[in-house]
């Protein structure tokens, strides 16, 4: 049990070996993101319960083998209520009988691969449990990093807003601008101090929630190597080719179709119920006094006579079971399919959006600040066009990281072959508010962490 509860681990931490057989790279291959894994892996008591769960199946499998214990009887026979008269009547005697009983041809076989089904059942909630759990440090550790990129997003709109507040300061000192635009500059800015605090308190929760996750104090410090815009790209699968390897991964169908075998075993086993076991005995009775020992052997076994009321309803009720279990099997099948196919539909959508983002949106959304603020500084444009151009600088920031974040989410949804429904890949930045229009976006982070 421990060796094939190890390799499951190995082939977890190996990242999706399965699905993609190249070295971890990415999120997969962050070092302190593998380590927390280790650690969760090592310290989930879930984990634990899961492994003893399997072990236990596990001890069932030989005792389905193994023969009905063998009975030993004693007794006496004595010949007359007058005292005992063993050694002086012929008819008493002293009997010691053993009989082993012998299950039918085949049931010992069936019973133990019912017992070994179960243990696979077991078996797949523990792959289940181990994708679940290195899911949920991927997912925590990503919105650690996207509560980082924020704050360094936040930094970058400080020393916009610093230099906005110094172009309204000189205007309005030179007479060319309004105090209003001045008090506006400085407004926002103090604005900042109050949403870096609030950041910096998700930042923390996100911190406590990771290290509960992988058994660490809550207030160990996590430190990050790099954020979200450093991470490449998920790639994009085949939608068949993505279909095949979630069949071929996921838990959830390989237990189904577990129960679908298990339930033909019982069907077989509940026919070769209708064969009687066979109990043979042998004994000696002893009646002293010179007398001859006696000796005795015996053959017995049940008359089924009651197999239409037993055996034969067993057989249907496995026979449902079974018919029950492929249905399930099916479903699960079905729904797999849309769950991978949705996914690949929204990460194409992200991962179009990110490259849009890049190529052109934020180079663009970037040199409107830079042109507005000129433009401002030599009295061609308003305050308003600098509050304006700021908002669409941080809506199309924070979206950027979004669409990285939620596109890394439905990477990891993939490899934990979830069946959950994805997160959506378009509108991610619909809901923000528009005023305060700068920097109020700074407050969402990615759906679903």
């Amino acid at each position: 049990m421990i060796v094939r509860a190890r390799l499951l681990l190995a082939l977890l931490l190996a990242g999706s070996a399965v699905a993609e057989p190249g070295p971890a790279s990415g999120l997969q291959g962050d070092l302190v993101l593998r380590d927390m894994i280790n650690q969760a892996m090592a310290s989930r008591p879930e984990l634990a319960q899961a492994r003893a769960q399997l072990a236990a199946e596990q001890e069932r499998v030989p005792q389905g083998r193994a023969l009905p214990d063998p009975t030993l009887s004693l007794g006496m026979q004595n010949e007359s209520l007058e005292g005992i008269q063993l050694g002086r009547d012929q008819m008493s005697w002293v009997s010691i009988v053993a009989a082993q009983t012998f299950p039918w041809l085949g049931k010992r076989g069936l019973r133990a691969q019912v017992a070994s089904l179960d243990a696979a059942a077991a078996e797949a909630d523990l792959r289940r449990l181990l994708l679940s759990v290195a899911a949920e440090v991927e997912s925590a550790y990503l919105a650690l990093l996207a509560e980082r990129d924020r704050l360094r997003l936040l930094g970058k709109l400080e020393t916009l807003w610093t230099q906005s507040e110094g172009l309204a300061r000189v205007r309005y000192e030179a007479g060319q601008g309004t105090q209003a635009d001045l008090l506006r500059a400085q407004l926002e800015r103090s604005r900042l101090s109050q949403r870096r605090w609030a950041l910096q308190a998700l930042e923390q929760q996100r911190i406590i929630a990771l290290n509960r996750l992988c058994g660490r104090p809550l207030d160990e410090p996590v430190v990050t190597t790099h954020g979200l815009q450093d991470l490449p790209d998920p790639e994009l699968p085949d939608a068949r080719q993505a279909v095949a390897a979630a069949e071929g991964r996921s838990p959830e169908l390989h237990k189904a179709m577990l129960q679908g075998q298990q339930a033909d075993h019982r069907v077989d086993l509940a026919r070769k119920e209708r064969w009687p076991d066979i109990t043979v005995s042998a004994g000696v009775m002893p009646r002293g006094g010179g007398f001859s020992t006696m000796w005795q052997a015996g053959l017995a076994f049940c008359v089924p006579v009651w197999s239409v009321g037993k055996q034969a309803h067993a057989i249907r009720e496995s026979q449902a079971r079974g018919h029950a279990a492929r249905n399930g099997a099916e479903a699960i099948r079905r729904l797999l399919h849309q769950r991978v196919n949705e996914r690949v539909a929204a990460l194409q959508s992200l991962l179009q959006t990110s490259r849009l983002y890049r190529s052109g949106l934020l180079i663009q959304s970037e040199a409107t600040v830079t042109s507005t603020l000129a433009q401002y500084q030599v009295g061609v444009l308003g305050f308003a066009s600098v509050l304006e151009a700021l908002a669409g600088f941080v809506a199309d920031q924070n979206g950027y990281l979004d669409s990285l974040a939620f596109a890394q989410q439905i990477a990891i949804e993939e490899r934990a072959v979830s069946l959950d429904p994805p997160l959506a890949p378009i509108g991610v930045t619909a809901n923000l508010p528009s005023l305060p229009p700068v920097s109020e976006g700074l407050l969402a982070g990615p759906r679903g962490m």
